[in-house]
């Protein structure tokens, strides 16, 4: 009678392992939408008004707008905006002769995006002007934006003037510059993302979800440029993501910023290259660690457990962004100002000799009697000091992104410089240009 009995439960056991198995492949095989949650209200496509979308995502709504007030400042930066030119005013002359020599606020919330970039003083609104500036000046700043590209193509988006492109911005970053409506999938909406990545053979439809937590942001925080006449945004990752061979591509392309006063040096302007930088062999990268995972942690309202969308650094909630993977958040709060301590200071011995550079290039372009294929390649090393130089300091991390890597792109930054100061000596035999901190002296 005991047999049986087993055989029973054993049979019992078999049948009710086959149906959950085969009630768990069932909706593992329905489409997303069937899966999800009901929604309270549907979502548009591109739906650009963030607070549709709160509706169905409170949580998630209410912790966007934190970003808007959120205006805390860390040792290195924050979101307060306050002025890179009153803090570090070397960098007034390192950007002498373009906007950013004139305005350069550091970046608030993602709130504040559209009226932080209509109220710069780098635009340049006179649409008779051949210099005005271009509507491309908006992609990284409206949730309008995916619905506006596939309506216009980014294309005739770019080639409009900011003016121009202003009625039709009305959000400012939000859902729809990530989310697909209806799934809530992560996506990339930005065609010049796409595009970059296809020319790198790469289709983000097949990367993992915690990849997408970090390709997302890279629709904005990334190293871009205006190419040609019709100022069409452009990812420059042909030959790869690390900064040499960023600067070999706009090499090829013979593109420059703008020309540095007295010297005519070719210059280039480093944006927001978060994602090229972190993804450059970074422990946390390594480890699998994405972007949301530090800057946008899990949390809890209740029983509910949401990844918030009050975007900011991780030193203003450690114990929740860092916490998660890190037993003791004193530790890492302590190492994260070593290390960006180190890389600030780094960034300054940088700065000066970049400067003592520009200022031996002014002296020999002055001299007028300088061997013409040392100077270029004096002018040549300068552009190329500068914006590695630049690719630390306008991302966003003062170095913790990835340290060694910080480290090692600025001791390149002082070496090129210092070789760029050697050229301008040889070049009118003049080797007092070699003296150091000439600019400060003279002024």
């Amino acid at each position: 009678m005991k047999n049986y009995t087993t055989l029973i439960l054993a049979g019992l056991v078999i049948v009710l392992a086959a149906v959950l198995i085969g009630v768990m492949v069932y909706i593992q095989n329905q489409p997303a939408e069937v899966r999800a949650i009901q929604p309270l209200v549907e979502i548009a496509e591109m739906e650009p008004d963030s607070a549709r979308w709160g509706i169905n995502y409170p949580n998630q709504y209410h912790s966007l707008l934190k970003t808007e007030t959120n205006n805390i400042d860390t040792t290195y930066a924050g979101s307060s905006q306050f002025s890179w030119l009153e803090r570090d005013p070397r960098q007034v002359i390192l950007f002498g002769g373009y906007p950013f020599s004139k305005d350069y606020n550091d970046d608030r919330g993602h709130a504040n995006a559209l009226n932080d970039v209509r109220e710069t003083k780098r635009l340049n609104l006179n649409d008779e002007d051949p210099k005005h500036t271009p509507a491309t000046c908006y992609s990284c700043k409206s949730s309008d934006n995916p619905g506006l590209w596939a309506e216009l193509g980014m294309e005739a988006y770019d080639a409009m003037s900011f003016n121009e492109m202003t009625p039709n911005i009305n959000n400012s970053i939000g859902c729809s510059n990530c989310h697909e409506a209806g799934t809530m999938r992560l996506i990339a909406t930005n065609p010049a993302l796409i595009e970059a990545l296809e020319r790198q053979g790469k289709d983000w439809e097949t990367y993992s979800r915690q990849e997408m937590r970090s390709l997302v942001c890279a629709n904005c925080h990334v190293e871009y440029y205006f190419k040609g006449d019709g100022k069409y945004l452009t990812f420059p990752w042909d030959n790869g993501t690390k900064v040499e061979e960023i600067i070999s591509y706009y090499e090829e392309v013979g593109f420059k910023d703008w020309a540095y006063p007295e010297t005519e040096s070719p210059m280039l302007k480093a944006q927001h290259p978060e994602y090229e930088f972190f993804t450059a062999g970074s422990t946390h990268y390594e480890a699998g660690v994405s972007c949301a995972d530090c800057h946008m942690p899990y949390v809890r309202d209740g029983a509910t457990k949401y990844s918030s969308h009050d975007v900011h650094s991780p030193l203003l909630n450690p114990e929740e962004a860092c916490g998660q993977c890190h037993t003791n958040t004193d530790y890492v709060v302590e190492r994260v100002a070593i290390i960006q301590q180190q890389v600030a200071e780094t960034k300054i011995t940088a700065e000066d000799a970049i400067i003592d550079a520009m200022t031996a290039i002014k002296a020999a372009v002055a001299a007028g009697n300088a061997d013409p294929a040392l100077l270029d390649e004096a002018k040549k090393l300068h552009r190329e000091a500068q914006f590695m130089w630049d690719f630390i300091s306008a991302e966003n991390s003062t170095g913790f992104h990835n340290p060694e890597y910080a480290l090692e792109v600025l001791s390149k930054s002082i070496d090129t410089a210092r070789r760029a100061q050697m050229l301008a000596a040889q070049s009118v035999g003049d080797m007092s240009l070699l003296e150091t901190g000439t600019y400060y002296e003279n002024k």
